[in-house]
């Protein structure tokens, strides 16, 4: 996903507590590559492996060197790094740029930010904050649920219980993460993250009733802002005997943002507790991640049982 200056500074007043100190006209600057730098050797005429591409952050330790350089040397210095084509500036510690930067910055159409954060902590949050911003996303129908730390999106067609399956699993003790449209994203791990949008979070739709409010009626842990996907389940009406899993062996898996997710389906019959069964498939997901997997182990016990029987027929 690309970048601008703009869209930096937009998620990052808060959390980085930045602010626009020049050059807000020139905001819509693309950043090619989506990182922080300090242009310690830069500033100091090493130029060769200049990260020019990234956002540049400037604390105390740069201004004081700076400061230390003759007046026509600090120019030179100055106008090399902004002839590289930086895409910003950004001051740690509400620091106010030297008089040099200000001018070749106007000259360069380089937009100048601050923030009252420490470098430190400035990089080690931009770093963050960037890695969200530029992350793959996907929209998924479906609604995810926590059950007991295994992120679970449900999906299916319209009107199979997709929403009333995650209630019962809230009345249960598990949380929501969203209803009817999970958001996507892949972390730089490989690992994929969900969460609801801003208008419909922590808010669910059952038919018949409307919508509810889930953390008003079930508490404050009934909901979960963020959660690690780590399996799908499909609600499907009445799948015929051979469509049907019975042993567990054979477990599918669904491409999403690039990391295969394990993917299973259950039908949906008169009768049976949904929840339940979505519930006994989380839990039955972690004993596999744990190595205890039922399905192997019942059919490694009927094989052993069956060449025994063998040995003493005498085949």
């Amino acid at each position: 996903m690309s970048l601008t200056v703009r869209q930096f500074l937009e998620a990052g007043r808060v959390v980085l507590e930045l602010d626009v100190f020049q050059g807000g006209e020139h905001l819509d600057r693309a950043v090619p590559e989506p990182a922080i730098n300090r242009p310690g050797l830069a500033l100091a005429g090493f130029l060769r492996y200049f990260a020019h591409r990234r956002i540049q952050v400037i604390g105390l330790a740069e201004l004081t060197y700076l400061k230390g350089l003759s007046p026509e040397e600090r120019v030179a210095r100055i106008r090399a790094f902004f002839e590289a084509e930086i895409p910003c500036l950004v001051f740690a510690r509400s620091i106010r740029p030297v008089r040099e930067i200000r001018q070749m910055a106007r000259e360069f159409r380089v937009p100048i930010l601050r923030s009252q954060l420490i470098t430190g902590r400035f990089v080690q949050l931009a770093a963050v904050l960037i890695e969200d911003l530029t992350a793959p996303r996907q929209r998924y129908q479906g609604t995810m649920v926590d059950i007991m730390g295994i992120g679970v999106i449900i999906e299916g067609p319209p009107g199979v219980g997709k929403s009333e399956t995650a209630l019962g699993l809230v009345a249960r003790g598990h949380s929501l993460v969203a209803d009817d449209l999970v958001e996507l994203r892949r972390s730089s791990l490989g690992e994929v993250f969900g969460t609801a949008s801003d208008i419909t979070r922590f808010h669910m739709e059952i038919r018949g009733l409307g919508i509810i409010h889930v953390p008003s009626l079930y508490g404050v842990t009934s909901v979960r802002r963020e959660k690690r996907l780590d399996m799908i389940v499909r609600l499907e009406r009445a799948l015929g005997p051979e469509e049907e899993e019975r042993t567990g062996l054979d477990q599918g898996s669904r491409d999403v943002l690039g990391v295969p997710i394990p993917f299973f389906r259950i039908p949906v019959v008169a009768g049976r507790d949904i929840s339940l069964i979505v519930e006994a498939a989380a839990l039955n997901f972690r004993l596999r991640q744990l190595g205890h997997d039922a399905a192997k182990e019942l059919d490694q016990r009927i094989m052993e049982r069956l060449g025994a029987e063998r040995i003493r027929s005498g085949d």
